[in-house]
């Protein structure tokens, strides 16, 4: 199974764009939304390409292979929009004898983890910065903003295949961090 991890659009077409196309080229069998899809939120700039209605309608194209949580800059009037639940603080995934769980990281984050066991993969955005790393016996991973990035890296997303969980830029995806679970 390949998933495909895309957290913190804010909105951007221009960011969403170049997620759904890593999408396909990437064949990946699911896209895990981390939140903040629509909203640029007060404390951030608008993001290139500002249109949040047509970020819906191009995600609403792929809510059959979407699995989102919600982020704090998400609200009901944004569940309103889009064709697939993304309300949920967090969601898990069961994969290969590994749980993965799935949040924004503005409740739970590698500070304040949820109860997960050895081996477990928590998987979070919020803090637009790319992260792979073992945490204790936890791996911890952060695919970074796909149009609002920080720390001076640029715009990345996250994609599983084989073991592998890899950070990439959004342009050429080239290898920012990488962990092998």
């Amino acid at each position: 199974m390949k998933l495909l991890f895309a957290s913190d659009i804010h909105g951007s077409l221009t960011a969403t764009e170049r997620v759904l196309e890593h999408m396909d080229n990437y064949d990946a069998d699911w896209l895990i939304l981390l939140g903040d899809l629509l909203n640029h939120g007060p404390r951030n700039p608008l993001p290139e390409g500002y249109q949040p209605t047509a970020v819906a309608d191009r995600l609403n194209q792929y809510a059959g292979k979407i699995i989102a949580v919600r982020g704090n800059c998400d609200s009901e009037v944004d569940q309103m929009l889009l064709d697939f639940p993304m309300m949920a603080p967090w969601q898990q995934i069961l994969i290969q004898h590994r749980r993965l769980f799935l949040t924004h990281g503005h409740q739970y984050h590698p500070e304040d983890l949820p109860p997960l066991m050895r081996g477990d993969v928590f998987i979070y955005g919020h803090t637009h910065l790319p992260v792979a790393q073992l945490q204790g016996d936890i791996f911890c991973f952060n695919p970074g903003s796909v149009s609002l990035p920080k720390g001076g890296n640029p715009a990345s997303f996250g994609f599983l295949a084989s073991d592998v969980l890899q950070v990439l830029t959004l342009q050429g995806a080239k290898t920012l961090a990488e962990i092998v679970l």
